[in-house]
């Protein structure tokens, strides 16, 4: 083998655990995405989704996606830039903007490429990208590409955050980018304490609704609509991965900042455009969130359900406030044996390690969806119980 190959026959981990019989990824699911989903020939509660509103296996978001098939092909050839621009991305760019609250807005092939190519064109070598430590690993990256001086404030620590925006050049572009939620914890971004901070130091703000929209906010417009606080952000990105029910993102903001991107951000200009078939689905999915809040009513209603009853049988959930419910292990070979056990009793949840949480903090992530039943709620807790029992980390 090369000098590559000798580094990297190294990376030994995922083979330790398959040894073990528990590894957890790329576990094949052999149908549409909903509240069970059927795995190696046997049905599962699937509580390890972003799904939220339930719509992966909506007939109309599908039947929009086949339709714009038909009519404008698989895909694009090009960039936006160039020749991938179709009607429908002017058309579902002018919707979301409307529906975020903002100008404008467009629309990327993934919401990943939204933070990695959005954050590192907005900033200079003189200004300031200023992150919480738990913000998304996407965030992270766009943090890395920036020649901005780079700085991190503690999870939600306000005082940290202002400790941070004063050692900034006060004549320099500071943009504090963070979580509307944080997608592993649950927990909401302080907006109302960063918007006063702006303020009192000059600041821009950046939020990151990709676990926001579809649950939080009127017609589930998002955290800093939540809050009442869309005014006061410069620039709200999501994706349609989760509760819109396809694969994309978008960044929405005033027309100077998006004009400027139309015509800068590398992710934008040198990707392929969205599909069309992603594009009409979310799309779809979008104006069926406008128009039926039974939904996001659903949704908040099997989630105070599970909150209640994780916490009655003694979980661990830490601050979430969310349909995102982190069951803390805090060790990182049980975290693995708990959820294949918890597959073993017919529960699908995801592990969570280092890097994307401490490693004092492990834990696996329950997620609910709009058509979540407080009766599959009740066979999930029962089955986690037995297995957090079986593991020592909660009492019988």
């Amino acid at each position: 083998m090369g000098l590559l190959q000798d580094k990297l026959a190294k990376y030994t981990l995922p083979e330790e655990i398959k040894a073990k019989g528990i590894y957890p990824y790329f576990r094949e699911i052999e149908g549409k995405q909903g509240t069970e989903v059927s795995m190696g020939g046997h049905n599962v509660l699937m509580f390890g989704s972003n799904a939220y509103t339930g719509l992966t296996g909506d007939d109309r978001v599908i039947e929009a996606g086949v339709e714009a098939m038909r009519q404008y092909g698989s895909g694009c050839a090009g960039s936006r830039f160039l020749n991938g621009t179709l009607d429908i991305h002017v058309e579902l760019e002018k919707e979301l903007a409307e529906f975020i609250g903002m100008d404008e807005a467009l629309v990327f092939a993934t919401g990943f490429t939204v933070n990695s190519g959005v954050i590192p064109q907005l900033l200079g070598k003189d200004d300031y990208i200023i992150c919480d430590d738990r913000d998304h690993a996407s965030i992270v990256d766009g943090r890395r590409l920036s020649f901005a001086n780079q700085l991190r404030y503690k999870h939600n620590d306000m005082e940290d955050l202002e400790r941070v925006l004063k050692r900034c050049n006060p004549d320099s572009i500071k943009l504090i980018v963070v979580d509307g939620v944080f997608s592993m914890e649950g927990d909401l971004c302080k907006l109302p304490e960063i918007v006063e901070l702006k303020h009192k130091y000059n600041a821009a703000i950046m939020v990151d609704e990709a676990h926001g929209i579809g649950v939080f906010g009127r017609d589930g417009r998002g955290v800093c609509d939540h809050f009442g606080l869309t005014h006061e952000v410069d620039l709200i990105m999501g994706t349609f991965s989760k509760s819109l029910a396809s694969i994309g993102g978008f960044i929405a903001a005033d027309k100077t900042i998006i004009n400027y991107l139309r015509h800068t951000a590398r992710t934008y200009i040198f990707s392929a455009s969205c599909t069309p078939a992603a594009t009409a689905s979310a799309r779809e999915a979008l104006r069926i969130l406008k128009s039926e809040p039974e939904r996001l009513e659903a949704l908040w209603d099997v989630t105070h359900y599970a909150l209640k009853r994780f916490k009655e049988e003694g979980f661990e959930i830490g601050d979430t406030e969310s349909p995102i419910i982190p069951l803390y292990v805090r060790d990182l070979e049980k975290t693995f044996i708990v959820t294949a056990r918890a597959f073993e009793e017919g529960v699908f949840i995801n592990p969570v390690i280092p890097p994307a949480c401490a490693p004092t903090d492990t834990l696996v992530r329950v997620a609910l969806m709009a058509n979540h039943t407080h009766e599959q709620v009740d066979r999930a807790v029962k089955s986690l119980k037995k297995v957090f029992v079986e593991q020592g980390i909660i009492a019988e």
